[in-house]
């Protein structure tokens, strides 16, 4: 079939304006746009957030809570929201983002995969010290450990990190993985590191939520008549689910991902990468 000179076939048209619709609708960036740039601005409110999060959490343990120690007592209980909020939550979800800093997408990967590592094992050193604060707290008090949906959440959550640091430590940093392993791996890590961030959110919350029941079931203002701490904490938690869905959300945008995502991990080691 011959076509008119400069006209456009039938097909081709409404191939055109499909795609020019689906542009608009941001389905599909245009050569102009740069996503990267949208993340930046994105990045730095969340930063508030997560620095107001571990903030809010200090103010509560200290205003409400009676401050803190390194005892046995209370007071080293309070550690343990503060540590678990800014390890698993903030430093957590922090690591997690890095690769979608538009810095890393050009040149060498090695400073972003030891930042990558070194935000991860900070994370887990302070969750480690956050379940010490609460183990040595209970022992003392005579409480008895690991009874309700918040202990083992918030467990579940850090034996998972902790081997999913491993894994990703013994696939991606050390030269005697092999290729198909690493390739096999990577999909997994990236599901397992949404999924314990979503667990460490649950804890968070139920933890928040039953701290709250214990203190103020004998209180002369109960729960149910939402006294100032019980504002408070509840605002913080709500804090704390936004931030940790605003980092999924920002881990599922396809166009903040780095470019060669699924090359140059699965290529190269960070040892072979570093000679």
């Amino acid at each position: 079939m011959s076509y008119a000179q400069g006209s456009i076939p039938l097909w081709n048209y409404f191939s055109r304006r499909s795609l020019r619709a689906r542009r608009k609708r941001g389905a599909f960036p245009t050569s102009r746009e740069m996503p990267g740039i949208q993340f930046l601005p994105f990045s730095i409110p969340l930063g508030i957030l997560g620095v107001l999060c571990v903030g809010l959490t200090g103010f509560w343990a200290r205003h409400w809570l009676g401050g803190f120690a390194w005892d046995g007592s209370s007071g080293m209980f309070n550690w343990h929201p503060v540590l678990m909020v800014t390890g698993m939550l903030v430093l957590y979800g922090s690591a997690a983002l890095v690769y979608r800093v538009p810095l890393s997408w050009e040149g060498p990967k090695l400073p972003w995969k030891l930042l990558h590592a070194a935000l991860t094992l900070a994370a887990f050193i302070l969750a480690v010290l956050g379940l010490v604060a609460v183990f040595e707290f209970h022992n003392n008090s005579k409480t008895p450990n690991m009874y309700s949906v918040h202990s083992w959440v918030g467990l579940t959550a850090v034996l998972l990190f902790s081997c999913q640091w491993l894994m990703g430590f013994a696939s991606f940093l050390l030269p005697w993985a092999p290729v198909w392993l690493r390739a096999l791996y990577k999909p997994i890590h990236v599901f397992f590191g949404s999924a314990i961030l979503s667990l460490v959110m649950a804890a968070c919350i139920s933890g928040i939520n039953e701290k709250l029941f214990f203190r103020l079931k004998n209180s002369t203002i109960p729960y149910s008549k939402l006294p100032a701490e019980a504002w408070f904490a509840n605002i913080l938690g709500m804090l704390i689910l936004i931030y940790g869905l605003l980092v999924l959300w920002a881990l599922a945008r396809s166009a903040w991902k780095r470019p060669d995502a699924n090359s140059q991990d699965i290529q190269e080691p960070l040892l072979q990468e570093a000679r």
